[in-house]
């Protein structure tokens, strides 16, 4: 038994947010200052009361029509979330009720900018073994309810939105290879430290980041990781159509290309006008370059991630 992608959707909330406008709302920022470090010049953000189960909503209903199926069709639903709605039930639960499905396995998975590679590599091997046939995997995230709009070295780099895919059994493979992996001594360079205590925030609740060395980790990591994938599913790194990395900022990408000696036209950039949207961003940007048409039938297409944890993972697969 092998999975394939049937359907592919995405969401954005609201207008786009431009690096002029957030200095107008009071940062001490300028597009100049961010389009030069990370090729940021837009992101979206959720209004007040928005969810990323509301996000996730939107995404799932386009990516359930793409793929011809209703909600009630699926057995498994699978939310990649950092930023969940609530403490419990998991937004995956709160989805499905939001869907009208009943019954489907329904879980988050928590890897942060890995979360969308580790949910599809869970879901592939759930219909590889045969319990389940039909899966709803999605990223979804409101990261601007965790930044500290003071501090300009972070809360300019992320966005919010979702992406799903419909994932369903097939005879014939469509995901070709998979990779994971973490290592939890890097959990200082990249993290929100604090928690819930006794009905009280304790530590500090806001994203925290060392730039510097979550570059380092982030390519190193990328580029290995996409060298594994391919070995393991017996495609040199030159049979990519096309590559859909993290989109965290524009100097990782054309680090990571270079890496992989991929040109950069082969390479799916979305976060000039996303942001960092954290486990949404590469189902967002695999969404819009199939919509657009850059990815078509046939083509192998490798997404990948890396995030705090710190996890990192890929996803060989031919549409």
């Amino acid at each position: 038994m092998f999975s394939r992608l049937a359907g592919i959707g995405s969401f954005l909330p609201g207008p786009a947010v431009s690096n002029d406008d957030l200095a107008r709302r009071g940062i001490e920022t300028s597009d100049e200052w961010v389009t030069s470090r990370t090729g940021i010049k837009f992101r979206h953000l959720a209004e007040n009361g928005e969810t990323a189960s509301d996000l996730a909503v939107e995404a799932s209903r386009r990516a359930l029509a793409a793929a011809g199926l209703d909600a009630g069709d699926l057995d498994l639903i699978i939310v990649a979330t950092s930023t969940p709605d609530v403490i419990f039930p998991s937004t995956a639960c709160l989805l499905q009720s939001k869907l009208g499905n009943h019954g489907a396995t329904a879980f988050d998975i928590q890897a942060v900018c890995s979360g969308f590679v580790y949910a599809l590599t869970v879901a592939d091997k759930f219909i590889q073994s045969g319990s389940h046939r039909r899966a709803l995997v999605v990223g979804a995230e409101v990261f601007s309810k965790i930044l500290d709009w003071s501090d300009r070295a972070t809360c300019v780099l992320f966005g919010d939105g979702a992406g799903a895919v419909v994932l369903e059994a097939a005879e014939k493979p469509g995901i070709l290879a998979t990779a994971l992996h973490a290592d939890g001594s890097y959990h200082g360079i990249l993290s929100v430290p604090g928690s819930v205590c006794g009905g009280k925030v304790t530590g500090d609740p806001f994203l925290r980041m060392d730039g510097q060395s979550v570059f380092k980790f982030a390519v190193r990591a990328l580029a290995e990781v996409a060298d594994e994938c391919c070995r393991l599913a017996g495609v040199p790194q030159s049979g990519i159509d096309w590559l859909i990395p993290h989109q965290a900022n524009i100097r990782i990408l054309e680090a990571t290309a270079r890496k992989m000696k991929l040109p950069m036209d082969k390479v799916v950039v979305t976060v000039d006008r996303h942001g960092n949207t954290s486990a949404a961003s590469v189902p967002l940007a695999l969404d819009e370059a199939v919509r657009d048409g850059r990815i078509v039938a046939g083509q192998k297409v490798l997404l990948e991630g890396v995030g705090g944890g710190f996890t990192w993972g890929a996803v060989l697969f031919e549409l």
